[in-house]
């Protein structure tokens, strides 16, 4: 019968036709260059972001670059009166969302009112010039706020206000700087390695530590702990039932979150009336504003804001650190919160991107976000991100291009000029209620129970990060959730999915015998295949692997009374990629398999392998007779009696 290489076909006395082999040759070779040239294409410019300057002039280039930082220059060319419509009606709903929200979220952070609203001001300019999101809404979010309250009022005591701006200031630099700096390099990649899951067990977990922390707000309570973990919180609640609460703040807060929580779930019945959630938290400051004015329930121990700045944003670069003992401890901070910042940013960009099927360039967003909060902490803001909840409502007003954040801008611009002084008795209980409504939507269980029916050990990285946030901190939290992402990473590469392959009858077509149990194995063949890239970190488990099973194979064939093995075929398919360590392992399996009289075959391998193959000179240790095509033509090849 023809072998692989053979050129003629079979002796002329043989009554049967020997399959046709396609011989697997040797790859043509690749200089070093090109190699290095495409490893990086694919790392850092998968998405060839610089075709589109392919034979343009140089004027037309330089064109192109520049609207390539500014996408604003690119689409305002094209911008029409009838699109104004719906970022107008957008751009007002949102914010009247965002104002009481703004005042809300600054308070998680420890600073006051204004700061919130300064952040979203200029960050939405600087975004709608530079980003290419069209339905992202930007400002400060719950989530990033109490991460920076958390860590900032460990290092300094809020009641210092001057020195705690400074290093918010300085952390939320630092947040940009990481930021610009990940989508400058193009390393965009690296936030991904936050899983789903931990990310999902994370805004759970922060959902309830922030509701617990309002609970300051909405009861009314004086003595509060600066701890974030629930039984500190509930301690102080508790400890503080019977002389702490304020009957009137309970009252004007449980009443409030609950017209919030009405309102939310009318706009998610029926989403023509999504504007009922949008314009709620406005009502509801306005309403409790005027109830507590007119009743001077101040007087009577409810909690007011009592003075917001006015005016616009004063310039604070002078307040940043850039030298001294706090510039490392804004590092830290910065970049932790700026990595939170960006993967909600991400995640929320490329969600409305999907929906409306335009294309999203994450680096280019992270620029843009990290240009946005560099120029925002020399303009008194602290960090500000993509909203979820404003997004959305951005998306359901009917917004076409981030003309809808110029929008908002130009209305928070005016609440800063004009309207601030008229929030001096709004009470704290509804900026609380305001937040609590706002962070129910985090917390999605739907996705829990999906996370736990696909993956089990995605649900527990889920719930390590929510325990994590819920019982010891927020940091904590983020750290175990960044842990188990790892951890997940790090076992599926040590440990790689082996399996045992069999024939489908009627087929010639070798799969999982797992998986089909009908499948047949070949008589004297054992047929593995391994489901991964075989690196250092798991060749020894590989060989190791692959002799247990052989050896377990070669049991049931002496309980059996079958023939022994005489091929072990290892398909490769799966295999993109093999180093030294793994050809090592390779061929001390060889070695291993030599003195059992066993056959090593290979199936499949990829150019990538094949290339290491030939230049290890494993192919001819192995023998290049011994690399097929497929699992079929090695079967058909070396045991054609033995096919079942």
């Amino acid at each position: 019968m023809t072998r692989v290489g053979d050129e003629g076909g079979a002796n002329a006395g043989d009554d049967d036709v020997a399959p046709y082999v396609h011989k697997v040759g040797v790859p043509p070779k690749q200089g070093l260059l090109k190699e290095i040239k495409f490893a990086l294409k694919e790392t850092f410019f998968h998405d060839e972001p610089l075709k589109h300057f392919k034979n343009q002039s140089k004027s037309r280039k330089l064109l192109l670059a520049i609207q390539g930082v500014f996408p604003i220059l690119d689409w305002a060319r094209r911008y029409k009166l009838h699109l104004f419509r719906g970022d107008l009606i957008a751009g007002l709903t949102i914010a009247s969302l965002c104002i009481p929200q703004d005042i809300a979220y600054a308070k998680l952070a420890n600073m006051d009112p204004q700061f919130g609203l300064y952040s979203s001001f200029v960050p939405p300019l600087i975004y709608a010039a530079m980003g290419s999101s069209r339905d992202i809404a930007i400002g400060p979010v719950a989530v990033v706020s109490l991460l920076l309250g958390s860590m900032l009022q460990q290092e300094i005591d809020p009641k210092h206000k001057i020195e705690y701006q400074k290093l918010a200031f300085t952390a939320t630099f630092f947040a940009g700087i990481t930021q610009f700096t990940l989508g400058f390099f193009r390393l965009g990649f690296l936030i991904d390695f936050l899983s789903h899951a931990a990310i999902v067990g994370f805004m759970a977990g922060a959902a309830i530590t922030i509701g617990l922390q309002q609970l300051k707000g909405l009861l009314g309570v004086k003595i509060f702990t600066k701890k974030t973990d629930v039984v500190s919180v509930m301690r102080s609640v508790w400890t503080n039932v019977h002389h702490g609460w304020n009957w009137e703040t309970c009252v004007i807060g449980i009443t409030f979150l609950a017209f919030l929580l009405l309102t939310k779930y009318i706009g998610k019945r029926n989403k023509r009336l999504f504007w009922v959630p949008a314009i709620a938290p406005l009502i509801s400051v306005i309403v409790a504003t005027f109830c507590v004015f007119i009743t001077r329930a101040d007087k009577k121990g409810v909690q007011i804001v009592r003075h917001i700045e006015r005016g616009i944003n004063p310039p604070s670069l002078d307040q940043i650190h850039f030298t001294g003992s706090y510039v490392l401890t804004g590092f830290r901070i910065g970049a932790i919160a700026g990595l939170i910042a960006l993967t909600e940013a991400v995640a929320i960009g490329r969600t409305f991107a999907a929906m409306k099927d335009y294309h999203l360039d994450g680096n280019k967003e992270m620029v843009a976000l990290g240009t946005m909060n560099i120029v925002g902490s020399m303009t008194s803001c602290y960090v500000a991100t993509g909203s979820f909840s404003r997004s959305a409502v951005n998306y359901m007003a009917g917004c076409n291009t981030a003309v809808s954040n110029i929008v908002m801008s130009i209305v928070v611009l005016l609440t800063l000029e004009v309207i601030t002084p008229l929030f001096k008795y709004t009470p704290n209980a509804i900026l609380a209620s305001i937040i609590i409504s706002a962070v129910v939507g985090l917390f999605d269980y739907q996705a829990m129970i999906l996370i736990w029916k696909i993956d089990k050990f995605d649900f527990v990285a889920c719930m390590g990060a929510f325990f994590g946030v819920v019982f010891i901190s927020i940091e904590i939290g983020l750290l175990i959730a960044v842990a188990i992402s790892f951890a997940k990473i790090l076992l599926q590469v040590t440990r790689p999915r082996t399996a045992v392959l069999g024939k489908i009858p009627r087929t010639s077509v070798y799969r999982n015998t797992q998986q089909y149990p009908e499948a047949t194995k070949v008589p004297g063949v054992l047929i593995v295949r391994v489901d991964s890239a075989i690196y250092f970190s798991n060749s020894n488990y590989i060989r190791e692997r692959i002799l247990r099973l052989l050896s377990d194979e070669e049991e049931n064939h002496k309980e059996n009374d079958q023939s022994r093995v005489q091929y072990l075929i290892v398909e490769m398919s799966p295999v993109t990629d093999i180093d030294t360590s793994g050809i090592h392992s390779l061929e001390d399996l060889q070695k291993s398999l030599g003195k059992r009289h066993i056959q090593l075959v290979l199936a499949n391998p990829g150019q990538t392998v094949l290339d290491k193959l030939h230049a290890s000179e494993f192919a001819s240790k192995v023998g290049e007779d011994n690399i097929f095509l497929t699992v079929g033509d090695a079967v058909s090849t070396l045991a054609p009696k033995m096919e079942p």
